[in-house]
């Protein structure tokens, strides 16, 4: 996914100008290019860069507690997987140009975004369910034993 989200920001910064706005599929989706060298919803403008440490760090993390912790949670190990993919995308542009691409703009929202953030998205809810739902089962058959 990482890769993914590289490739299609590449295009989008070579085929638009920051500010471009098309509209691709009426209602639902435009590609609006948007360079945010901040946080989500574009907050914490400017400090993109200690942003791509951060992920670093993160994938540091996360890489720690797989090997600390293989168990039979898949959806954990799913939902860790997105996550490291949309912090290493980010992260990727944030250590190299301070700033991530964004071009994914659904509806007629205003949030602008791009795969790795996508990613991340997919990620967070993966993990949430995991929790939510199946760690209490594992926790309850612990008991039994």
């Amino acid at each position: 996914m990482t890769a993914v989200d590289q490739i299609t920001k590449l295009f989008v910064r070579f085929n638009m100008q920051v500010g471009d706005s098309h509209t691709v599929w009426d209602g639902i989706l435009r590609f609006t290019f948007y360079q945010n060298s901040g946080a989500a919803r574009s907050s914490f403008q400017g400090y993109g860069r200690l942003f791509g440490i951060a992920a670093v760090i993160f994938i540091a993390l996360v890489i720690y507690y797989r090997r600390q912790n293989r168990g039979e949670r898949r959806l954990m190990d799913i939902g860790l997987a997105f996550l490291v993919a949309g912090a290493a995308g980010n992260g990727i542009e944030r250590l190299l140009f301070g700033k991530v691409t964004d071009f994914l703009q659904f509806g007629s929202g205003d949030g602008i975004l791009n795969i790795a953030d996508l990613c991340i998205n997919v990620g967070l809810l993966a993990v949430i369910v995991q929790q939510l739902f199946f760690s209490r089962g594992a926790k309850n058959k612990q008991a039994v034993s």
